[in-house]
Formats: C-alpha cells, sequence, structure tokens
C-alpha cells in the first residue's frame, strides 16, 4: 500500500451507511454561521451515488415550496455529521435525472421491500393444510373457514 492509499484510509469514516439511487435520506450537515456552528438537516431523495473510496459522493434532490434544490455531499466529509436511511426506494437506473422534470405523484417512486427467504416461506404450513397456492386461491373465493368446513344442510 502506497502513501496516498493509507492516507486515505485513515481520513475514511468507520460507519458509512449503503446508500443508493432511490432511497431517501436525512443528511446533518455541519453549517457555519460567523462563528457559530450548527447542524442543519437535508432530507431528500438520493438522485445519485458517484466515485469510490474517499471521493465517494451523492446527490440529494428535495423539493421544497415548489422549487426543487439538488446538494452533492461527499460521504467521508468532516463537514457531514451523520447520514440517516429513511426508506429505500425500488429504482431500475442508477441516475435518477427523469426526477427533475417530475411533480407529485408522478415523481414517487416505489419502496424496496425486503425478499423473503424461500426457504422460510415453505416451512410454515398454510392454514388448512396444503400449498401456498391453495390457500391464497381459498383466500379469493370466501376465506379458509370456506374451504375447510362443509355447508351445513
Amino acid at each position: 500500500m502506497n502513501v496516498i492509499d493509507e492516507l486515505e484510509l485513515e481520513q475514511q469514516k468507520e460507519s458509512v451507511p449503503a446508500l443508493r439511487p432511490g432511497d431517501t435520506v436525512k443528511v446533518h450537515a455541519k453549517v457555519v454561521e460567523g462563528t457559530r456552528e450548527r447542524i442543519q438537516v437535508f432530507e431528500g431523495l438520493v438522485i445519485r451515488v458517484t466515485g469510490g473510496g474517499l471521493r465517494r459522493n451523492f446527490t440529494v434532490r428535495r423539493v421544497t415550496h415548489g422549487v426543487g434544490v439538488e446538494r452533492t455531499f461527499l460521504i467521508h466529509s468532516p463537514r457531514i455529521d451523520k447520514v440517516e436511511v429513511v426508506r429505500h426506494g425500488e429504482v431500475r437506473q442508477a441516475r435518477l435525472y427523469y426526477l427533475r422534470g417530475k411533480v407529485g405523484k408522478e415523481a414517487r417512486i416505489r419502496e424496496r421491500r425486503a425478499k423473503e427467504a424461500p426457504a422460510a416461506a415453505a416451512a410454515e404450513p398454510a392454514a388448512g393444510g396444503g400449498t401456498a397456492a391453495a390457500a391464497a386461491g381459498r383466500r379469493r373465493r370466501g376465506g379458509a373457514k370456506a374451504a375447510e368446513e362443509p355447508a351445513e344442510s
């Protein structure tokens, strides 16, 4: 390892959240006003993540009072206090520049759902016996009771 790599490794933060485009984040940035320093929270949508190592940065976009504001932050900057991921969005592109032309409900992004382990779904028997597909079919036709109990005459 050369001297530059050692210096970069020394200046990197230990705990950095995994950011992906589409995530909604709260960035706690240190702002200097005169002699005072305070922390300002900037909440918005990550529209891109670029670079690697110490030079890794991300751009956050938010719309306030009908005006879109984008800020680019260096992840390992000492001016960043912390980054909180509020929700994970599901997108298929690495750069979400198309959101600049969208407003309101058009600019929404689906939330990324955690994938269930297939072994866990197969291990749990469906209500009333049978497969999960059969249980789903019973739910569509009137519930598990309709499939289990015979009609009284």
